[in-house]
């Protein structure tokens, strides 16, 4: 299993903007290969927040797949187009290869 960690920095007060917009259905629903999208937002009181995005894929190579997907680019093309919003201080991409997994059932 392939995992894509999306690590955003986000001005106080605006994560919840950034939950919604993974909230909505959208094409990566239907790449295949796709497994699930978690977002999780850090539990702090003040300050910068931080949203982590988990994309989780069957194979680094259903993952390249959705890269290089012309649904994905036409995507990015799209918001090349429209500034950044201003809440989104930063963002730090990973990528990474689960090796283990432990479950209830396991």
């Amino acid at each position: 299993m392939f995992v894509q960690v999306r690590k955003l920095t986000i001005a106080e007060g605006h994560s919840q903007t950034i939950v919604e917009q993974f909230r909505k259905p959208g094409i990566i629903e239907q790449q295949e290969g796709f497994i699930d999208l978690k977002v999780m937002v850090k539990k702090i009181r003040r300050g910068e927040e931080e949203v982590m995005v988990l994309v989780h894929w069957q194979s680094e190579e259903a993952w390249k797949n959705w890269e290089k997907s012309d649904a994905h680019i036409a995507g990015h093309k799209a918001k090349k187009d429209q500034p950044k919003p201003e809440y989104i201080l930063n963002v730090e991409v990973n990528k990474y290869e689960i090796k283990a997994v432990k479950t209830s059932s396991s």
